[in-house]
This record gives structure tokens, C-alpha cells and sequence, in this order.
């Protein structure tokens, strides 16, 4: 008989949205690109919108946090810079609950941009809120919804040198944040100015974010090892859980 295919918590947006009848209405609401990115990797996705209880988690293989807008600076304890977006409340609670909850879970977990920005806020660490204001940075987004690319880099031999087999990838940018300080989360990927692209815990089976957008249709080739090794993650939780 085949084992199932791990089943994936993948957290959206909250956002005002129009379709059909309905002109800005409140939608719980994703890109299908994430869908894709992890169906393509093996797993069925479910999503918890903003406001789903964390004790909902116990019913899942794996949690994926997905980008979005700004996580608000309260959560770190500074003031909002003027171009840092209005708080999305009720997804910061959810978000940072689940994570919380995950890892009581040792439930393999998944940071993609503003995931990343949670992960490294719940381990003690905080924000650069507006990267532009930053001395010798490049440019990590032209104007939102708009992607760059540049160069992240590995130490050889981290996690993600030895997945990708190389100690560079060129990769998608779209963020005006990024994180200052990772808190007890290690640092496996940077920017060629130092910004970070990547973080993990690596006392765990997986516990990794990355700064760029993984499951935009561009990157789904050059990503996929990184997709699979989360699926894979996931279904040992399945197995032993």
C-alpha cells in the first residue's frame, strides 16, 4: 500500500480582495504559486488562514509560513518606521502561535520571506525595517510585487551549500525588510551585502527559512531540492508521530 502524501499547514493572507460579485471584500487568499511549489514536492497543502487555533497544528505533517506583508515592529519592541506596512494583527497572533506550536511539535517547519522574519523574531531577534535606509546595500526590491535578483551565499559544507551543491545561487528578491538579528536561529545564507538570505535551527530535523521566494514559477527547477528535503522532513514526523 502507498503512504499517503504528508499533509502540509501552509498559513495565507487576510487581505481585502475582489472576484466575481464581491469588490474589497476580506479574503482568506494565497498565491496557487505555493500550492504548486509543494504539491510538485509531494504533499497536499492545507491552509490555515489568519486566526486558525494553534491546537489545529496536531493534525498536520509540516507547517509552511508564507510571505506577506510587514510583521509589526511592536513584536520586537520598536517603533514602526514610516514606510513599514499597517499591522496585519490577527496574522501575527496566528503566525507566531503556530510556530510556537510547531516547535513544542518538533514539527518540521518552513519560512518563506516574511516566514523567515517570524522565525527569527520568536528565537529573540529582530528587524531591519526599511533596507534601503541600510549603508552599501543593493537593491533587494524595486517596487512591490516586482522581484530582483541577486547572489546569496553559503559556507561550504552548511545545509545549503550541500543541498544545492554550489556555495552561490542567484536568487529572486522582493522585501524592503530583512532580518537584523537572527536570535538563537544560525545563519547559513547571506547577501553580498550582508544581508541575510537564510536561517535554520539545526538541532532539528527542519527548521529553515529563506528570504527569497522559492515558489515563484522561475525558481521551481533550482528550488525543488529544497521543497523535497521539507517534505521529506515531513513525512518522518508522519512516520514517528
Amino acid at each position: 500500500m502507498t503512504s499517503p502524501r504528508p499533509v502540509i499547514a501552509l498559513t495565507c493572507y487576510l487581505e481585502p480582495a475582489a472576484w466575481g460579485a464581491w469588490n474589497n471584500v476580506p479574503a482568506a487568499l494565497i498565491p496557487q504559486w505555493y500550492l504548486e511549489f509543494f504539491r510538485a514536492a509531494g504533499a497536499e497543502v492545507v491552509l490555515l488562514p489568519p486566526g486558525t487555533s494553534s491546537d489545529f497544528l496536531d493534525r498536520f505533517d509540516g507547517l509552511a509560513l508564507a510571505g506577506g506583508a510587514d510583521v509589526n515592529p511592536e513584536r520586537y519592541g520598536q517603533v514602526p518606521h514610516d514606510s513599514v506596512d499597517v499591522p496585519r494583527v490577527s496574522r501575527d497572533d496566528s503566525e507566531f502561535e503556530l510556530y510556537a506550536r510547531a516547535r513544542e511539535l518538533d514539527m518540521p517547519v518552513f519560512g518563506i520571506c516574511r516566514g523567515l522574519q517570524v522565525m527569527a523574531i520568536s528565537h529573540g531577534g529582530s528587524l531591519i525595517q526599511n533596507l534601503p535606509d541600510e549603508p552599501d546595500t543593493i537593491m533587494h526590491r524595486d517596487r512591490p510585487g516586482q522581484f530582483v535578483t541577486h547572489q546569496a551565499k553559503f559556507e561550504s559544507g552548511n545545509t545549503l551549500a550541500l543541498l544545492y551543491e554550489a556555495e552561490s545561487i542567484d536568487v529572486n528578491s522582493s522585501h524592503h525588510q530583512a532580518v537584523r538579528d537572527a536570535g538563537d536561529l544560525s545563519v547559513i545564507g547571506l547577501a553580498a551585502d550582508g544581508t541575510v538570505e537564510a536561517c535554520e535551527d539545526p538541532s532539528r530535523d527542519f527548521c529553515l527559512g529563506v528570504q527569497w521566494h522559492p515558489e515563484h514559477p522561475d525558481r521551481r527547477e533550482i528550488d525543488l531540492p529544497l521543497a523535497l528535503k521539507f517534505i521529506a522532513s515531513a513525512e518522518r514526523y508522519r512516520d514517528t508521530n
